[in-house]
């Protein structure tokens, strides 16, 4: 126990002092089947709920799941280096009592894996949590990543690859999915988007269709946004690579974004051939 809150202790010392904040204490304690990390803060002038915030903003909790010890590990060091604290596990049963416990802030999940494939991973956690998931794979097929991303993953990494490039990933993910869960309103954003039917709330990360509840991953809520922020307009692919991921090499794959396109109209009730939201412009992009 000893050991792992000195870690903790270690990786998130800097990142709460930065915010002006000190570091109290940290526990790492096992409450009835659950083991639980707590970390807190203190200031002059006492902390509140926005203090928890901007320091929960920061923390961020990194689920690496790769029966690959070697990729596993350096993925844990890279990370680390980033003052992320990395929950690592090498088989997918290990992992589930930290899945079940909701804290994570983004998974990185390995497809073949020796006891639950990735794919069906992915799903579990997409029954409860809309937090990024990022897929490795050792295969080059295509269908593999149009399967992940259908699922519900929010991006992929193939096999080798290079450390520094899917830290970026990470990063790119987070700011997006911790951008949209936040209820803390931002100066120039508009509370809600709407079209037709269709209400999204980017400050409370909620999309309404008809009324009723629309589930979507962090990237399907980052695309619609975009669209939706631009209605009336076509919005090219290459724009979206660039407003949703920010990452240059993406623009290289087009078949990313068609997934996610196709997995929202599903959830939006909507079809290519007679779209009421999301509609296809050959050639150059999509539209609302």
């Amino acid at each position: 126990m000893a050991k792992i809150e000195e870690k903790v202790e270690q990786l998130v010392k800097d990142p709460i002092e930065k915010l002006g904040y000190s570091l109290y204490d940290v526990e790492y304690v096992k409450e009835g089947p659950e083991y639980y990390l707590r970390i807190y803060i203190d200031k002059e002038s006492g902390i509140d709920l926005n203090d928890c915030e901007k320091v929960s903003n920061e923390i961020n909790e990194i689920l690496v799941i790769d029966d690959e010890k070697d990729i596993a590990n350096l993925l844990e060091v890279y990370l680390q280096n980033e003052n992320y604290i990395v929950y690592k596990y090498y088989c997918a049963k290990d992992a589930i009592p930290c899945i079940e416990k909701g804290d994570i802030d983004l998974a990185i999940l390995d497809i073949m894996l020796p006891d639950i494939n990735g794919f069906s991973l992915c799903q579990r956690i997409r029954e409860k949590y809309t937090y990024p998931i990022i897929m490795l794979t050792a295969k080059i097929e295509e269908t593999d990543k149009i399967t992940g991303l259908t699922l519900g993953a929010d991006d992929y990494v193939t096999k080798p690859f290079r450390p520094l490039e899917v830290v970026a990933r990470v990063k790119a993910q987070l700011r997006r999915y911790k951008k949209y869960s936040s209820v803390t309103s931002e100066e120039g954003i508009k509370p809600e988007l709407s079209y037709n039917k269709l209400r999204l709330n980017v400050q409370t990360h909620e999309c309404l269709l008809d009324g009723e509840n629309v589930s979507l991953t962090p990237t399907e809520f980052s695309i619609l946004n975009v669209l939706l922020e631009n209605a009336g307009t076509v919005v090219s692919i290459e724009y979206l690579f660039h407003a949703v991921w920010k990452e240059e090499y993406y623009s290289k794959n087009s078949s990313t974004i068609t997934v996610h396109i196709r997995h929202l109209r599903e959830k939006l009730k909507d079809t290519s051939d007679t779209p009421k939201y999301i509609k296809t412009i050959w050639g150059v992009g999509y539209k609302i």
